[in-house]
């Protein structure tokens, strides 16, 4: 009896080989993103109620207080207007340090994963060019739309279509004249445009983000500091300011 012949394991459409190499949909990163935002609110309201408890020692006095708002601001930490609360304030920088420090962690594994097999940029203006070229496309499939740089250790990388903003949408209805003050007057927000509102709750999607661009450049020993912003969805700014730059 004749016998099948077995399956091969070589996989035609790659020459990786890594024998730890393993395939991964491009849309488990999207999904990530998506979800660490309201985890990481979710985990700084966990501790502050924990917080609370060992300190008054009973969960019935924290039962109205800062736990509760901030999970239910999860995904919508507004701030506009400068009315945020202390406890706002406490929250987000929470969720900064949280989700920087993540990212921090994941940009040193990738550089070290992605040049392991390849020579490392070796000036600092070339290790920015492999950032906005190659791990750029690596992460989210795409190299960045624009580079400017003063030649003085500052960058500013510009992403025009910004894959973990480009599912984002707000509110555009256009509220009257009574509405917009019934809304100030509950909120004590005076600037709620789309804006404003788009603003405040994007922010906190770029934090993973940049300390993403921070990791990588630390991986390749740059150390420097990263500020993100968006001043219209779905892109994005990323500022890079070396150790020792100048203005």
């Amino acid at each position: 009896m004749a016998q099948a012949n077995p399956p091969t394991t070589t996989d035609p459409t790659t020459s990786y080989t890594d024998p730890t190499f393993s395939l991964l949909n491009t849309s488990c990163l999207d999904l990530l993103l998506i979800e660490l935002v309201p985890m990481a609110y979710r985990i700084t309201a966990d501790l502050a109620l924990r917080e609370e408890e060992w300190m008054h020692g009973s969960s019935s006095s924290s039962t109205t207080t800062r736990p509760k708002r901030l999970s239910g601001t999860s995904n919508d930490a507004s701030i506009g207007g400068g009315t945020a609360t202390v406890d706002e304030e406490e929250a987000r920088e929470a969720v900064f340090q949280r989700l920087e420090g993540l990212g921090y962690r994941v940009g040193l594994g990738v550089v070290e994963r992605f040049s392991r097999d390849a020579p490392r940029p070796t000036t600092p203006l070339d290790c920015i060019k492999f950032l906005c070229k190659d791990l750029w496309t690596l992460l989210f499939r795409k190299q960045i739309d624009n580079l400017k740089t003063n030649h003085r250790g500052i960058y500013v990388l510009t992403d025009n279509t910004f894959k973990p903003l480009g599912r984002m949408s707000f509110d555009t209805k256009k509220y009257d004249a009574a509405m917009q003050a019934a809304l100030v007057a509950q909120t004590g927000d005076v600037a709620l445009g789309r804006d404003a509102n788009s603003q405040a709750r994007v922010q906190p999607f770029l934090y993973f983000p940049a300390g993403v661009i921070r990791g990588c450049l630390a991986s390749l020993g740059i150390t420097a500091t990263v500020t993100a912003e968006s001043a219209a969805l779905p892109g994005a700014t990323f500022q890079i300011r070396t150790a020792g730059a100048k203005n």
